[in-house]
């Protein structure tokens, strides 16, 4: 095949698959590629505005055009019953999937067809579709390659009797090693344990099916940061340090930058900064445990408090919060490269992870599922960059281990002395993952 690779780009309809796979997506536009870009209809007006409006198939990049198909999700529907979201979308969006397709390649010339389709988790039903019209497939994973690695041993963790067929709960009492490279890992670290429900789990079991279809598997991360992962499979590719810059940063929250300004009269790593993410919320009881914890610390600190964390949150009577700035939501890559921050209370979601190591921000680690109780383990315990904070006797993080923790890791010079090695490592790893990337769109178009 002769031209220029053209992907088209499949994101799941969430920030934290669309953010990455649009910055992915200016990275391959900067090496020339053409990119198709399907959103749902419920994210397209928001992505457009998000990226300054202007012709409508366009999206900040010549070479990025936005289409987009209904997910068949009720606009009454609660977006946050994820279960339902993901078969409503399968269902909707796999059979209209086609006619798209060949819409999009009736519109250019036979050189510039669709050359391969990369979705992101729980959209593999699309690379089926593509397998069936002869089109290549890759899953860009905007987690952890020990994660996907952890998704793909669920077949051989079952025929080992480690893991039940059902709904993915350990059979016993044990430690999980994924392969003799990587770490032992308690069978709750699993991405799939804490979400305690066999409807995701079994969901992943058939989406692994699918993902297999892809031949190529592309993370945002590094071979040194995850050596022994890419043991597990011929197909992974680190790709990574994929950073955002400002001219490819979607945020569908409004971000309050007025922190930056805040941030800027502040000393240098003073600031403690708190942030859970796009997706997690947070307890009322536990809500007020953080903000009396940053209270008693009598440092300046920057906390993202989402407006629609799903509770109903007040902050408690005795919070004075004087010494901090709170927002709603924040550009976090220029909050995290900034000198006045100290270190980072993270949910220890990957995206987060990797702008945290980038810029060489030690950790406070705060995991509530998914991979970042995994991601937790690499950050505590594999590359020694942070804490964990322990829960009491009912699953809460109180105050004074708040206080303790933050202080322990601000006084230890060798947790700091290694998150700075680490992101000069991080820094250099990024020459073999451009390479990797040439080598990835030069097999697309072959």
């Amino acid at each position: 095949m002769m031209g220029i690779s053209h992907f088209l780009a499949i994101p799941y309809p969430i920030l934290g698959h669309m953010n990455p796979l649009l910055q992915f997506s200016q990275v391959l536009a900067k090496y020339g590629c053409k990119i198709t870009l399907l959103s749902s209809d419920e994210n397209y007006e928001k992505l457009k505005s998000a990226s300054g409006g202007g012709n409508d198939k366009v999206i900040m990049d010549s070479h990025i055009k936005l289409v987009s198909l209904p997910d068949g999700v009720d606009p009454e529907d609660d977006r946050k019953d994820q279960a339902k979201v993901i078969s409503t979308t399968i269902n909707t969006m796999r059979a209209k999937l086609p006619k798209l397709i060949e819409d999009v390649n009736d519109a250019e010339d036979s050189d510039n067809k669709i050359s391969c389709i990369i979705v992101t988790k729980n959209m593999g039903w699309a690379l089926e579709v593509g397998h069936q019209l002869g089109i290549k497939g890759a899953l860009f994973w905007p987690a952890s390659a020990t994660s996907l690695a952890s998704f793909n041993s669920i077949q051989r963790l079952i025929d080992e009797g480690a893991i039940d067929s059902k709904n993915g709960l350990p059979t016993r009492k044990q430690e999980i090693q994924l392969s003799s490279n990587l770490p032992m890992m308690e069978a709750a670290a699993m991405p799939w344990y804490c979400l305690d429900n066999a409807f995701f789990f079994l969901h992943m079991k058939q989406e692994m099916q699918n993902l297999n279809l892809a031949e190529r598997w592309l993370c945002n991360t590094t071979f040194d940061l995850e050596a022994g992962a890419f043991s597990t499979s011929q197909k992974l590719l680190p790709i990574g340090p994929l950073m955002a810059n400002e001219h490819n940063i979607i945020s569908i929250l409004q971000e309050d930058r007025t922190c930056l300004e805040w941030l800027d009269q502040q000393p240098p790593q003073s600031v403690i900064y708190a942030s859970f993410g796009s997706m997690v919320s947070t307890k009322p009881n536990q809500f007020n445990e953080l903000a009396l914890g940053l209270d008693l610390l009598k440092r300046p600190f920057l906390w993202v408090v989402r407006e629609d964390n799903g509770y109903n949150i007040a902050y408690p009577d005795e919070f004075r919060g004087r010494q901090g700035k709170i927002v709603g939501w924040a550009p976090q890559k220029k909050i995290l490269e900034h000198p006045a921050i100290a270190c980072f209370i993270s949910h220890c979601g990957w995206n987060s992870t990797i702008e945290g190591l980038y810029n060489g921000v030690p950790f406070l680690c705060w995991p509530f599922c998914s991979d970042q109780l995994m991601n937790k383990i690499y950050i505590c315990d594999v590359w020694k960059v942070g804490l964990e904070f322990h829960r009491d006797e009912n699953g809460i993080i109180l105050r004074e281990e708040i206080k303790k923790k933050v202080e322990q890791l601000l006084g230890d010079e060798e947790i700091k002395g290694r998150a700075s090695k680490l992101m000069e490592k991080v820094i250099k790893n990024k020459a073999q993952g451009d390479q990797n990337l040439i080598k990835f769109i030069n097999w697309a178009k072959e």
